[in-house]
Order: structure tokens, then sequence, then C-alpha cells
């Protein structure tokens, strides 16, 4: 409960009662204020029973922590059963810049640019002069990547 107060934080609070309720009172304030814990915490207890018991035995195994939005969706971020991994992969920038960087990457099979799985779109038969569509560089046609100019 207290795991992030360290032993100066403790000490300081401790001389505040003392200073704050003096020593005599200082032992029942401690008790009401345990027994007022525990109360609560009995309260808690009770109300998450009874929101079980109404839920019914198709929820027996949900857990309350799981209503905090970051245990949620790390949860549902384990089970890849929408594919998320493949969009990883597919949205991996990194091999596009250094491809773009380094002519060399774009003869190595192991790589696949996204550009490579759809074909280069046709160039315009018709059409206003200097409208036409320009077709694609090829990577030896295309100007060096700077990364310093972007």
């Amino acid at each position: 409960m207290f795991n992030d107060i360290g032993s100066l934080e403790l000490i300081t609070l401790v001389v505040l009662a003392v200073l704050v309720f003096g020593p005599e009172k200082l032992p029942k304030v401690i008790q009401d204020i345990s027994r007022t814990i525990r109360k609560i915490r009995e309260f808690s207890d009770s109300a998450k029973q009874d929101i079980r018991q109404e839920l019914g035995p198709e929820f027996k195994d949900f857990e309350f922590q799981d209503l905090n939005p970051k245990t949620f969706i790390r949860k549902q971020l384990q089970n890849d059963d929408l594919g998320l991994d493949e969009i990883r992969e597919s949205l991996d920038l990194k091999k596009d810049i250094q491809q773009l960087a380094d002519p060399s990457i774009a003869n190595d099979p192991s790589y696949r640019s996204p550009a490579a799985a759809s074909p280069p779109p046709a160039a315009a038969a018709s059409g206003p002069v200097g409208l036409e569509k320009k077709t694609p560089q090829s990577a030896a046609e295309r100007p060096p990547y700077d990364l310093d100019a972007t």
C-alpha cells in the first residue's frame, strides 16, 4: 500500500503526527484510522463480491484490475488475434530509410520494399502537355538520400 514512501517520509509523518495530536491522543487516533481503513476494505470486498454474484457464472474469471485501461490494452495485445505483428513489420520504416540511404540494400534479396509489392502506375497515354505521369525512377537512378538534409 505504501510502497513508494521512503524512510525519511515515514519519519516525517510520525513526527508531524506526534506534534499535531500529542503523545497522549496518538494511540487512539491510530486505532481509529486503522478501524476506518479496515471498514473501507470490508466494504470494497463485499461490493466486489456482490458484483461478481450479479454478473453470473460466465464472468467468474473477471478481474477488477482489467478495468484499468493500461492493463486491459496490455492483456489484449498479448493475444495477437488481430495480426498486429504483421502490421508492425509492414510499417518498419527503418528498413526503408536504410534502403534509401544505402543503395546496396536494394540488391539484398531478403529486403522487400513496400513499393515492390504494388506495380508502378502506367504513364498517361494522352493528356495535356507537361502533365503526363512520370514513371518512378529505379534505385540506381535516384539521387542519394541525405539523412542530414531531412
